[in-house]
C-alpha cells in the first residue's frame, strides 16, 4: 500500500454529541493562544498576551536572512523588496484588533473540530508598515486586475491539501484607503516577533484574522479570482457539506468583559462580595463603528447601557466601556453586548456553520457573590 497525505490529514468533522476536546484539539489549544480577559484593561496589548493562531509551523528566520517580498503577477515592473527597501517608502501607524475568524467556535452544539476557541482569540496593536496601494502603484496594476493574492512562508497540509499559506484580496480593497491595508514590519513599536509574522506581515483593519498574511513573501495581482484552499474551501460559512457558502470578511461586533473578583482556579467561575462592583471591557466591530455597549447582570434578562469612550481616532481598534453593578449574594450570570452603527448586534442565540466561523455570541460569566458574613 502507497501512503499519502490523506493518511495523515483528516476531512473536517463535527464532534459527536457529549464528545469532550480531544487530543489533537488539546495539541492545537497548546500551540495557540488568546488573550488572557484582564488583558482588556491594556488598550494597545503587549504581544506576548496578543492572541495567537498559526496554521503550520512558525517559519524561523535568523537576523542574517535576506529576506524579499516580490510584487508580481498582472504588473508592469516587479519589483522585489527587501525589509529595508520598504521602510524607504512613507510609514504608517494604524491600531487594529485582530479577532481570529474562529473565535468562539468551542461554544457551538455541534462543536466543529478544530482550535477550540472561547471568546478569547482578540488583541490590538499599533501596526508600522508600508500602505499596500503604494507598492501596487509602484508596480503598475495592469488592466483588468481581479485578486491580489499573498503567500506567507508557513508551509503544510490541511485536509489532505499541501499548500503555501495563501489568502486574495479584491482588488479594490487591495488598493483601497478605507480600509488602508499595510505590509507592516513593526508590532507596538518593535520589530514584528517571530509568532506575529517577522520580518513582514499583511494588516487587512476590520477583517477577521485570517485575511492577515503572516511571513509574507509574495503579492501576486490575478485576473481571476483566487481559488486556493484557504479562500475557497475554508473560511466559509456552511450550514451543509455541500454549500458553497458565504466568504467570511469582516468582523462582527463584539462587547467583552473583563471578569469581576477573583477566580477559582479551575472553573473560572468569579468571586465578588456584595456592593458596587466595576465592571470594564472593549468592544468592537468591523462592519461598522460601535455605537453602544450593553451590561446584564442575570443572563440577557433585562440590559443597562454602558458607558462607552471615544474611539480617539483609532476608527480600526476596540472602545473601553465602563459600568456599575451593584452586586447581592447569590449566582449571577454577566454578559455584555454590542451593537454597531449599522445596527448589528450580538445574539443571544448563534446562528450556527459548519466551521465555527463568525461567532459573536454574546459572552457569559458566571460570578458568585458571597454572603455579607463570608469570609475568603
Amino acid at each position: 500500500m502507497g501512503h499519502r497525505l490523506d493518511d495523515v490529514s483528516a476531512p473536517a468533522r463535527l464532534a459527536a454529541p457529549d464528545e469532550g476536546i480531544g487530543r489533537d484539539e488539546l495539541a492545537l489549544a497548546t500551540r495557540n493562544h488568546g488573550l488572557p480577559l484582564e488583558a482588556l484593561r491594556y488598550d494597545v496589548t503587549p504581544p506576548g498576551l496578543h492572541y495567537v493562531l498559526t496554521h503550520y509551523d512558525i517559519p524561523y528566520v535568523p537576523d542574517d536572512t535576506q529576506w524579499q517580498l516580490t510584487v508580481g503577477g498582472l504588473v508592469r515592473r516587479p519589483l522585489r523588496l527587501t525589509p529595508a527597501d520598504l521602510r524607504a517608502f512613507p510609514q504608517v501607524t494604524t491600531r487594529v484588533t485582530l479577532e481570529c475568524a474562529g473565535n468562539g467556535r468551542a461554544l457551538l452544539t455541534p462543536r466543529p473540530v478544530s482550535q477550540p476557541w472561547l471568546v478569547e482569540a482578540v488583541g490590538t496593536a499599533d501596526w508600522t508598515g508600508v500602505p499596500l496601494r503604494l507598492l501596487l502603484e509602484e508596480a503598475g496594476v495592469e488592466q483588468g486586475a481581479a485578486d491580489v493574492v499573498f503567500t506567507g512562508a508557513d508551509h503544510g497540509v490541511e485536509r489532505g491539501v499541501e499548500q503555501d499559506y495563501q489568502r486574495a484580496l479584491p482588488i479594490g480593497t487591495a488598493t483601497g484607503t478605507e480600509p488602508e491595508v499595510l505590509v507592516a514590519y513593526a508590532m507596538n513599536g518593535a520589530p514584528l516577533p517571530p509568532q506575529h509574522g517577522r520580518p513582514l506581515r499583511l494588516v487587512v483593519p476590520g477583517w477577521y484574522g485570517m485575511a492577515h498574511v503572516k511571513w509574507l513573501r509574495e503579492v501576486t495581482v490575478t485576473d481571476t479570482a483566487f481559488e486556493g484552499f484557504q479562500q475557497s474551501v475554508a473560511y466559509r460559512l456552511r450550514r451543509h457539506p455541500g454549500d458553497t457558502g458565504e466568504p467570511v470578511t469582516r468582523i462582527a461586533p463584539r462587547a467583552l468583559l473583563v471578569p469581576p473578583g477573583f477566580p477559582d482556579f479551575m472553573s473560572r467561575t468569579r468571586v465578588v462580595r456584595p456592593g458596587p462592583v466595576p465592571l470594564e471591557g472593549r468592544a468592537w466591530s468591523g462592519r461598522a463603528p460601535v455605537t453602544r455597549v450593553e451590561v446584564s447582570a442575570d443572563a440577557g434578562q433585562t440590559w443597562q447601557e454602558a458607558g462607552l469612550e471615544p474611539d480617539a481616532g483609532h476608527r480600526w481598534a476596540w472602545r473601553h466601556w465602563r459600568s456599575t453593578w451593584t452586586a447581592t449574594p447569590g449566582e449571577h450570570t454577566l454578559t455584555a453586548r454590542a451593537t454597531d452603527a449599522d445596527g448589528h448586534t450580538q445574539p443571544l442565540d448563534q446562528p450556527w456553520n459548519r466551521g465555527g466561523f463568525a461567532v459573536n455570541l454574546v459572552q457569559r460569566v458566571p460570578v458568585l457573590c458571597l454572603d455579607e458574613d463570608a469570609h475568603a
